[in-house]
């Protein structure tokens, strides 16, 4: 397993691969899912040095399935979690805080990162708690998610912030033209989520048709699929003719497409660790070969060359799903 710096601190180390605990929640977004099977999940990670965990107060049940499987092996993960925007006041991200270490059954998080921004809430308040937690030793670190440029040069100058979760992979590369430099720059880690593009970039859709609904609704995909709201044309051609040309590139090299998808998110300069989910152990163990893939630097540019036409048609909103973008 590889293991990198989080962000600025060199005394945290972080597998490359995270394991995402979103599907723990089950509900209407990921349909029924067995505890017993996240728990296994849990397990099958620590097991193959995933040490790196994520989850979010957001997430309906999976913080508290979380902390079901960590119970004795807490010192192995080295766990991150969310506070919701909607509890971003000084008070309420304590009290949140509270409520995420009681779920988790652990007495601190490693990482506790603002899911997205709330621009009703000074972020001068919410970094001043965030640092009365870290002082306190509630948290041993902290982070943001979905902040872009302006969002994210204000908390680099306010706080310690370490690392920025964003979208990225190589059908949404929007990252690439102000925050990725910026992170790079400041030394703020990049944790990458949906580095198969939500399945996507493993080659299992042929075409936009065969892509449940509940996943045809980025702005890669037209308006008038159910479920979107971005009153784009969306880019189902060229997303398409560009799956094609990534699963040709990995059809030379012999590889599993997705194994080159999270190869090449995992070279890119900047980036910590990708976030991959999983709703059990044999999920989980499907991701371990792309880490022992290194693509040269010709392969790296093909692949970059072939979605080209996407991230210049997706432009410079970063939100995967919203016009207006909610990250600015």
């Amino acid at each position: 397993m590889q293991y990198r710096a989080l962000g600025k601190r060199d005394d945290i180390q972080v597998s490359t691969i995270a394991l995402g605990c979103w599907p723990f929640a089950g509900g209407n977004v990921w349909g029924e899912q067995d505890d017993a099977q996240s728990v296994a999940a849990v397990h099958a990670a620590l097991d193959e040095g995933i040490n790196f965990i994520d989850t979010a107060e957001g997430y309906g049940r999976s913080e508290e399935v979380l902390g079901r499987g960590l119970k004795g092996r807490r010192h192995q993960a080295i766990v991150a979690t969310k506070v919701s925007e909607a509890n971003l006041g000084a008070d309420d991200v304590i009290s949140a805080c509270e409520r995420s270490l009681r779920k988790l059954q652990t007495d601190y998080i490693d990482l506790y990162q603002i899911h997205w921004p709330n621009r009703g809430v000074p972020l001068a308040e919410t970094a001043g708690a965030l640092d009365s937690l870290l002082s306190d030793g509630k948290i041993r670190a902290y982070g943001v998610c979905n902040f872009a440029e302006q969002d994210l040069s204000e908390m680099i100058a306010l706080s310690s912030c370490v690392t920025d979760q964003m979208p990225y992979n190589l059908a949404w590369r929007g990252i690439e033209r102000s925050v990725l430099p910026l992170c790079k720059a400041n030394g703020i880690g990049v944790i990458c989520y949906s580095p198969l593009a939500q399945g996507i970039l493993t080659g299992r859709y042929a075409n936009a048709d065969e892509v449940p609904e509940g996943l045809a609704r980025s702005r890669h995909f037209a308006d008038e699929r159910p479920l979107s709201h971005h009153g784009e044309r969306g880019l189902e051609e060229e997303l398409f003719t560009a799956v094609a040309k990534i699963r040709g590139i990995a059809a030379d090299l012999g590889e599993p497409m997705a194994a080159v998808a999270l190869a090449w998110a995992r070279q890119q300069a900047g980036v910590t660790s990708l976030l991959v989910g999983a709703r059990n152990a044999d999920e989980v163990r499907r991701n371990i070969p792309s880490l022992e893939l290194t693509l040269s630097e010709d392969v790296l540019q093909q692949l970059a060359l072939a979605t080209e036409p996407i991230k210049e048609g997706l432009g410079d909103n970063l939100d995967m799903w919203y016009v207006p973008s909610r990250m600015r």
